[in-house]
This record gives C-alpha cells, sequence and structure tokens, in this order.
C-alpha cells in the first residue's frame, strides 16, 4: 500500500436493490428461477417469498443498480482533497453507460490508474460486469478482469488488503472503520435498509449519500494503511 500512488485510484462503491419490491410482482418463470438459485441457502422456516427481499438485491441475475459512487484524490497546493461523484437513478442502463463514459475519460488521461474500494473484487466489480451484460453493454478492457493475469488487475481493495492473506473471515467496511479509528459511515441507514428506502420511501438521494460516505470512509482506509491524516469535513467536495 505504501507505493501506491493516491491520484491513481479510483474509488468505487454501489447500491443494489431487487428487481421488484415484492416475490409477488415476479412472473412465474423468475419465481421458479429465484426458488432454484436459493433453494440450497434458504434459512429454516423461511419461504422463498419471504426471503426474497431479504437477499435478491445483492444477486445480480435479480437485482439492479442505482447507484456507483466514484471518488478521486487530487492536490490543492498542499492540501489532499477527495472529490465526489455519483451516477444513480431508475434507469441502470442510462446510469452505467454514463459511468462507463467517465472511466473511458480517465483511461485517455491516465492509464495507470485503479479502481479502489472495500469487497470491490467479489462484489462490486463482478456486480458491474454482470450488469453491463444485461443491459447489452459492452465490457471496457479495464473491467475484463476475466481475461487479466491476477497481476494485472487494477485493483485496490481494502478488504484484501486487511486478510494478509488470511481467507477465514470477513469484515465489513464499519468493522474495518471501527477498528482502524476511522469514522463510521452507518450515521443514517445500512445495506440492510436500502431496498425499503428505495422502494417504500422512494428517497433516491438518501442513498446517494450513504453511498459517498462509504466512498469517503474507504478513503480514510486507506490513508490509514498509508500512515497518513484523515480527511477533514472541508476536504471532501462532492461534483455534479
Amino acid at each position: 500500500m505504501q507505493n501506491i500512488v493516491l491520484e491513481n485510484l479510483i474509488l468505487i462503491d454501489i447500491e443494489t436493490v431487487p428487481q421488484h419490491p415484492d416475490f409477488d410482482l415476479l412472473n412465474d418463470e423468475w419465481k421458479q428461477l429465484w426458488q432454484e438459485k436459493t433453494q440450497r441457502s434458504l434459512p429454516d422456516f423461511t419461504s422463498p417469498a419471504e426471503f426474497y427481499p431479504q437477499r435478491a438485491g445483492v444477486m445480480a441475475e435479480f437485482a439492479k443498480i442505482i447507484c456507483i459512487s466514484m471518488g478521486y484524490f487530487t492536490k490543492q497546493g498542499n492540501a489532499l482533497q477527495l472529490r465526489l461523484k455519483s451516477f444513480y437513478g431508475d434507469d441502470e442502463k442510462v446510469l452505467l453507460k454514463s459511468f462507463v463514459t467517465v472511466l473511458n475519460q480517465v483511461e485517455t488521461k491516465n492509464n495507470k490508474w485503479s479502481f479502489a474500494g472495500h469487497n470491490i473484487k467479489e462484489f462490486d466489480i463482478p456486480f458491474i460486469c454482470r450488469r453491463l451484460l444485461v443491459n447489452s453493454l459492452p465490457i471496457p478492457p479495464y473491467l475484463d478482469f476475466q481475461n487479466m493475469k491476477p497481476w494485472d488487475t487494477n485493483m485496490v481493495d481494502t478488504f484484501q488488503y486487511w486478510r494478509f492473506g488470511d481467507y477465514k473471515n470477513y469484515t465489513s467496511l464499519k468493522l474495518l472503520a471501527a477498528a482502524m479509528g476511522v469514522p463510521s459511515p452507518k450515521d443514517d441507514i445500512d445495506g440492510s435498509m436500502v431496498a425499503d428506502v428505495y422502494w417504500k420511501e422512494k428517497n433516491l438521494d438518501r442513498i446517494v449519500t450513504y453511498c459517498q460516505k462509504d466512498v469517503v470512509t474507504t478513503g480514510n482506509i486507506i490513508l490509514r494503511f498509508k500512515n497518513m491524516e484523515l480527511l477533514k469535513e472541508e476536504q471532501v467536495v462532492i461534483v455534479k
């Protein structure tokens, strides 16, 4: 981590929800597919219909992305700044196109950049790639990790860094932040509430704010890994 250049990082976090607010809104084919997908992981005394709102949002076949927040470090004089930009909306295809367009612009200016985030290797990046394919959108070369050698993948994953080669346990962003003395971002909602906030409250702005806070937290964790000072509030700038 000490050799990583902060200005070469694109921090990302995504928020996902089930494609439908309720299991009963699926057609018969998709109800059957859901039952087949979850039959081995279904908790005792829980029906497939009850399990749908609990888990569908993290399964790319049954979910959609409603927000991608990205952050990038810049220097303003001697001061470090984290700038945030979010892509969000009900139309996932439009959201993904906008996200990829900005990444393409980054790629033309700096081909040494890397994705950064928490658990992006196992969740965010694969999820984005799957949803690109579902929406009939091409996967850009910098996201085509299937055809890259492990040492060529451009990802800085704080979850993987914290493992230090130990693959027995999962550490959440919230827990890692607390362990490293980074202010927790979970002061409004948590991941289990996103679907209800989206489908019932219809408050996408609230979800975007939550997503952006996760990016800031990840940025601060990276700074802690590098033994640098945490960001102050005035060092975080939201770009529209």
